[in-house]
């Protein structure tokens, strides 16, 4: 827009990254440049940087004060990060008109820098909500005396990271409940649900691997589902606001009367959403993931698992410990969830060392020569070798079952 002689007023960031988008976290350093295309010669009081970040909360209640009134409730709140002034060109004077030290720029196109420092304080992650938001932007002000200021306003983005390979983030998370359905003076069977995740902490693209086992012993037919939800809480004034969105979901198959549906490792994968928010004092946004059975006329059976959506993804060897944990976990024994799983004995020494390899491994070593030497021999090689073996093959059958003394009772529809 040609604002007289003023082409054109443009905010750019320097990129830290290969894409465009301007991302930084608490500590980073801000930096950009701000650019002025004129058509003609002007005169130029101060050409102004602002920046600031801010949380901010707004709700309205209605109220009854009695059986003709009613008036409105507002509740805001706000918290500040920082507020960052300074003068790119001349200097700040209270008198706008004044003719005394004006600037003047020339015909073109005119870049000035600027730079600032986020605070080394935990800052929000940039944030969006029905109520409320989270906020970070950078304000270019040109001031001419007796002309109306030309304004810019650019956003950019802040996270505050979350690393999920921190132990109680890798940490699993599971669940058991059971449901007894009455009607009238009948009883039906009980309706049980457990559920296990690998973890507490992901990541937005990442799939859940659900372990979950569902025994229907009523008459009815019940269907298995699985959602995530996104909790964004609000505070103000001692009171708090809650908005609970769906972010994803899945149907398992339906399941009759007397039948076991078993989910060794269904996935449900999180979309790209804004990552838990966790350390604002006004704004909360939490996850979980509800693994429920949904029951025809009653209330459906439902556990709750928190989640929380970080922003550095699993490490490498975070992922090969979580890739054996659900291997395990897609086999175990839900009837026994909180007892400890019976382990397969290791081989004997016998059958992973040979005797020439054991003799070599006995041989003295009486100098450091001799043990550099040693450690060249066949049970190097051996150890070096076992190192990069994959773990045996899991079994469900077991090779020394025990004797059953009392048969476990079946589920009394069937």
């Amino acid at each position: 827009m040609v604002l007289g002689k003023v082409k054109s007023l443009t905010i750019s960031f320097d990129s830290l990254s290969n894409s465009n988008i301007p991302v930084y976290s608490s500590g980073d350093t801000v930096s950009g440049r701000i650019s002025l295309e004129v058509t003609g010669q002007i005169r130029v009081k101060t050409l102004k940087i602002h920046a600031r970040g801010h949380a901010k909360v707004r709700w309205s209640e209605s109220r009854n004060a009695g059986s003709n009134t009613a008036y409105t409730q507002n509740y805001t709140e706000e918290v500040e990060y920082f507020n960052l002034k300074d003068v790119l060109v001349g200097h700040a004077r209270d008198d706008d008109n004044s003719e005394e030290g004006l600037h003047t720029i020339h015909s073109g196109r005119h870049e000035y820098a600027f730079s600032f420092e986020l605070p080394q304080i935990p800052l929000a992650t940039s944030f969006e909500g029905r109520h409320g938001s989270v906020r970070y932007w950078v304000k270019a002000e040109l001031h001419r005396p007796w002309l109306l200021p030309v304004k810019l306003k650019k956003e950019f983005t802040v996270f505050e990271h979350i690393d999920i390979n921190t132990p109680s983030l890798l940490s699993p998370q599971a669940g058991t409940k059971e449901k007894t359905l009455c009607c009238w003076l009948c009883t039906s069977g009980p309706i049980s649900l457990s559920a296990k995740i690998e973890r507490k902490g992901y990541t937005p693209g990442e799939s859940i691997h659900i372990f979950a086992e569902i025994e229907n012993c009523s008459s009815r037919m019940l269907v298995p589902k699985a959602t995530i939800y996104q909790t964004q809480a609000f505070y103000a004034k001692g009171k708090m606001k809650e908005v609970r969105q769906l972010v994803a979901n899945l149907r398992g198959e339906s399941l009759s009367s007397g039948k076991t549906e078993t989910w060794n490792g269904k996935q449900l994968k999180i979309p790209p959403v804004s990552p838990s928010i966790l350390d604002c004092s006004i704004i909360r946004v939490e996850y979980s993931l509800m693994v429920y059975v949904d029951i025809p006329g009653a209330v459906d059976l439902f556990l709750n698992l928190p989640l929380v959506i970080g922003t550095i993804p699993l490490h490498p060897f975070g992922s090969r410990t979580s890739s054996v944990s659900s291997q395990g976990s897609m086999n175990m024994n839900w009837l026994g969830l909180t007892l400890p799983e019976r382990l397969e004995a290791p081989p004997s020494y016998a059958e992973v060392v040979t005797e020439e390899n054991r003799q070599s491994g006995l041989a003295p070593v009486a100098a450091f020569d001799d043990f550099q030497r040693a450690l060249q021999g066949p049970l190097f090689a051996y150890i070096q070798e076992f190192r990069f073996l994959p773990p045996p093959l899991y079994s469900e059958i077991d090779p020394n079952p025990d004797q059953p003394t009392d048969e476990i009772p079946s589920c009394p529809s069937r």
